[in-house]
């Protein structure tokens, strides 16, 4: 017989086969009208239920057609593997059978999945404890389980399913699960490059073979997405370099007979170096061309950048973003002349319809309440959209440290029959922002140094933030509490109150011998004086004991004879700060910077004045480095005839000035070889990170240079007395909590110095 006969023939087989069942499945008899109806073989449906199905009622006249109607509408419930429907008298009697349902689910042998991560999946299919017990489903069951499998790299993995029937219609599932090896990237061949070699081109993408790191990123485990992700990278990689159609061929994806080894090949055809011949600007101009010429990163005699093409399409939607057009449409159309291989680009433009925000939504914050976050938004309701005001309100919600890196998502969807207004959906992932903080160094003179802090950030949910620190070294013994709200004022005053008590005692190492107990109380304020300037001010009371010792610098001695061992200090502070960094925790380019002034008045006993600047600058380098440069210089003196006070002396070397050196032990020394401090103070610190996993930022690593001095004297210390050094860090946001590894090496140290090699920290977050 022909294949489109059988086809035809196929579905009229089925019909009458399905008709052939439903006839059984009823007695055929004449039609009557029904006085009552009767339900037979139910265990656990209520007749009710079965009541509510069935199409027919009491005092209806049924036939043939509608018992057959009646046995299919059951069926579809699901409830039943068996319908019958009779006739006694004129009582219409229903005879089912009801399908098992599933009395409990067992795994045995799943290691890379918990049970309850089973169990989820599988009742998103229908298999789930006391439920309806559906073959089909449970054969879609062991298919998921086996792609999910197949999804971490274990594509031996099988899945046996044992039903076993139990009392009261009941079934137990037991899955028996053989997870095998993960499968790992044997090798990445690429085909068909000429100008970038094929290591160069496997650098670029996420997909590797086995390494050091595999363990944790897994990127030796193949996944369709990522090999997607890897071939637009490529595909970016080359189009930025001038090859603007580069292409990929094709993906060959196999797996060794044993399921344990992957092998992929990639086929590219790079094409030819293009370049840029002319750069025009067409369509309906909201904003006027010369302007939008500068927002162009491209000019004519370029070579092709996909990178730079993209970045001035993006520049100026933004740019027509920030005059309301929300929509507004930029295509950047090629001209391209093989020949000569070059291409020329015309940025079409259309601006739609200019449009306002109507309202502003925010999920995802059950403990953070609203107005935490909605107080720095910048765009606001009823206004004209602003797409700059947008993305200044993203980083200002991103830079509260209270959300997961990267949840931070602002949407602008269209309101509904509308055409010139929008909503803004503002969707964030809350982490933990309480913080028990551990720090441990250690030297050959100071011994092991612990320090612990414990803070929380966002205090039910309000954004303020509280903080109790201890410190427990030998030098430092510090006790503080300390509370802040950002927003003690609706227009963004901040406030800070401050309790403290500080004991140092040095005795024995590099600081200079003396002993001080400071209790102090402290208010401040911030007020903003614009998006990223903010001025401080505030007023600090002190009361402090000194302690001094037989080997104690005669210079100490004499500041105890003129002001006493008992001094009360009252000080105000004003500074200044700006902050452009893009991101607190992990930023790729922007600057901080502060500036402070702390003086203690002739009301007190000591009278003093103190300086200090620090700059924080962040550049991207090269792909993901990132250079950081910090510059921390400090002047103090006293005034009204009075010194600095020595226990207000500007100390470096460390931890956060230079390391390699003991902290506080640059500078001046007395006779006994210990630190006195100083008046001024200059440190200088370079850094360049690299996150070592690709698309997460949480692990750097990192190599640095310091250099630093403290000197008493007004005049510049000669260039042979800075101390520098240089070494490697590593930095890992850790599940468990903050990791901080440093290993520096001084690079011109004198024998009296002392030295700190290495240092690290932990802690963690709840």
């Amino acid at each position: 017989m022909p294949v489109s006969h059988r086809r035809r023939l196929l579905p009229s087989l089925v019909a009458a086969l399905c008709a052939a069942v439903q006839a059984t499945a009823a007695w055929a008899f004449d039609p009557f009208t029904v006085r009552d109806i009767r339900v037979e073989g139910v265990q656990r449906t209520e007749a009710g239920t079965i009541f509510s199905y069935l199409p027919i009622k009491v005092g209806e006249r049924v036939d043939d057609e509608k018992v057959a109607q009646a046995v299919k509408a059951l069926y579809a419930t699901g409830f039943f593997r068996d319908v019958r429907i009779e006739a006694q008298g004129d009582i219409l009697v229903v005879t089912v059978q009801e399908r098992p349902t599933i009395s409990s689910l067992t795994f045995v042998g799943n290691k890379e999945f918990d049970n309850d991560t089973i169990k989820k999946a599988l009742k998103e299919i229908g298999i789930a404890e006391a439920r309806i017990f559906d073959r089909s489903a449970l054969d879609r069951a062991e298919q998921e389980l086996k792609r999910q499998y197949i999804s971490r790299g274990k594509y031996a993995a099988t899945v046996t399913t044992t039903v076993t029937p139990q009392e009261r219609n009941r079934v137990a599932l037991n899955f028996t699960i053989v997870e095998g090896e993960t499968a790992s990237i044997a090798r990445i061949n690429i085909v068909g490059n000429k100008t970038f070699t094929e290591s160069e081109l496997r650098r670029q993408i996420q997909l590797t073979t086995p390494n050091w790191l595999s363990w944790y990123t897994k990127d030796d485990q193949y996944s369709k997405q990522k090999l997607s992700a890897d071939l637009e990278t490529l595909r970016s990689f080359s189009q930025t370099r001038g090859f603007l159609e580069f292409a990929i061929d094709s993906t060959q994806v196999s797996i060794s007979p044993d399921k344990e080894e992957v092998y992929v090949t990639i086929n590219i055809t790079e094409g030819s170096r293009y370049t840029i011949s002319a750069v025009n600007i067409a369509g309906d101009l909201a904003v006027a061309e010369p302007e939008l010429r500068a927002l162009i990163q491209v000019k004519p005699g370029d070579t092709f950048s996909r990178s730079r093409m993209q970045a001035s399409v993006k520049a100026i939607s933004e740019r027509m973003g920030a005059d309301g057009y929300a929509f507004a449409n930029v295509n950047a159309v090629p001209d391209i002349d093989r020949a000569k291989n070059t291409v020329a680009f015309t940025f079409f433009l259309d601006p739609g319809r200019r449009v306002y925000v109507r309202k502003i939504n925010i999920s995802g914050n059950p403990k953070t309440r609203d107005e935490v976050i909605r107080r720095e938004m910048r765009q606001l309701e009823s206004a004209w959209y602003d797409g700059t005001r947008i993305e200044r309100s993203k980083v200002r919600v991103r830079r509260l440290g209270y959300f997961e890196e990267g949840s931070v998502n602002v949407e602008t969807p269209p309101v509904p029959g509308t055409n010139d207004q929008v909503d803004i959906e503002v969707s964030v992932t809350e982490k933990n922002t309480g913080n028990l903080l551990a720090g441990v160094g250690y030297s050959s003179s100071e011994g092991v140094v612990f320090s612990a802090s414990l803070s929380q950030q966002n205090i039910f949910g309000s954004g303020n933030a509280l903080a109790f620190s201890l410190n427990t070294s030998r030098i430092n013994r510090t006790l503080s509490l300390t509370y802040t709200e950002p927003y003690w004022t609706v227009d963004g005053v901040s406030r800070t109150l401050e309790l403290y008590q500080k004991n140092i005692d040095p005795t024995g190492l590099t600081i200079a011998q003396y002993s001080s107990s400071t209790l102090g109380g402290a208010i401040g304020f911030g007020v903003p004086v614009s998006e990223i300037d903010t001025i401080n001010f505030g007023f600090r009371v002190e009361h402090t004991s000194l302690s001094l010792f037989d080997n104690s610098p005669p210079v100490y001695y004499q500041f105890v004879q003129d002001f006493g061992y008992v001094t009360n200090s009252y000080i105000v502070s004003g500074g200044w700060s700006r902050d452009t960094r893009n991101d607190i925790l992990y930023p790729t380019f922007g600057r901080l910077q502060s500036a402070l002034v702390e003086v203690g008045l002739p009301i007190g006993d000591l009278s003093y004045y103190k300086l200090q600047y620090v700059n924080q600058s962040f550049w991207p380098v090269y792909g993901d480095f990132v250079l950081m440069l910090r510059a921390d210089v400090g002047y103090g003196d006293g005034y009204s005839g009075k010194p600095l006070p020595f226990f207000k002396a500007f100390y470096a070397g460390g931890v956060g000035s230079v390391r390699g050196y003991e902290a506080g032990s640059l500078g001046p020394r007395d006779i006994y070889n210990n630190a006195l401090g100083g008046k001024r103070k200059i440190v200088g610190n370079a850094e360049l990170y690299y996150p070592i996993l690709k698309g997460d930022r949480s692990v750097r690593i990192s190599g640095f240079f310091d250099a630093g001095q403290i000197y008493v004297n007004g005049f510049q210390p000669e260039f042979e007395n800075f101390r520098f050094s240089a070494g490697v860090g590593l930095a890992w946001n850790s599940p468990i909590g903050p990791l901080k590894f440093s290993y520096a090496y001084p690079l011109n140290s004198i024998p009296a110095d002392k030295i700190q090699k290495f240092q690290f920290q932990v802690g963690t977050v709840f």
